[in-house]
């Protein structure tokens, strides 16, 4: 599972139009889904962005957590996380997996943060989405499980 963490001010993903998920402090995370990839990885995925500590303290320090600043997940579905263009022009999604088992585990992933009391909202898996965020710092982290 590989995840592009985004600590952003604000988030939306649009789809035909309509706003289908939001998120104002917090993180946009766009997640692919590999054929390996199992509950596991989705479980680990969860601990880690629970605990990140990536949101300034009183002194500058990144020593806050999504709880700690009462922040929300924006979870985007990305299967060309797994595009291998090392070769050629045209990416190659070998390594991403098959449709019905990416969307299951992205939506255990979105359970397992509901779980641990992080407000989560999604785009729609498989859909053609517009994205728009605000990334603040610019802090970006690349995450996998």
């Amino acid at each position: 599972m590989k995840a592009v963490l985004q600590r952003v001010t604000r988030a939306q993903v649009e789809v035909e139009g309509e706003v289908v998920g939001s998120v104002g402090t917090g993180f946009c995370i766009f997640v692919g889904v590999g054929t390996e990839d199992r509950l596991a990885n989705a479980e680990k995925m969860v601990q880690k962005i629970a605990g990140m500590r990536v949101f300034s303290d009183a002194d500058g320090k990144f020593n806050l957590s999504l709880a700690d600043v009462s922040g929300g997940v924006l979870l985007v579905s990305n299967f060309t996380l797994f595009g291998d263009a090392r070769k050629g022009n045209r990416p190659f999604f070998g390594g991403a997996a098959r449709p019905e088992i990416a969307e299951e585990l992205f939506e255990q992933l979105a359970t397992l943060l509901r779980a641990q009391g992080i407000p989560t909202q999604t785009g729609v898996f498989g859909a053609d989405m517009k994205v728009q965020l605000e990334n603040d710092g610019p802090v970006t982290l690349i995450l996998e499980f």
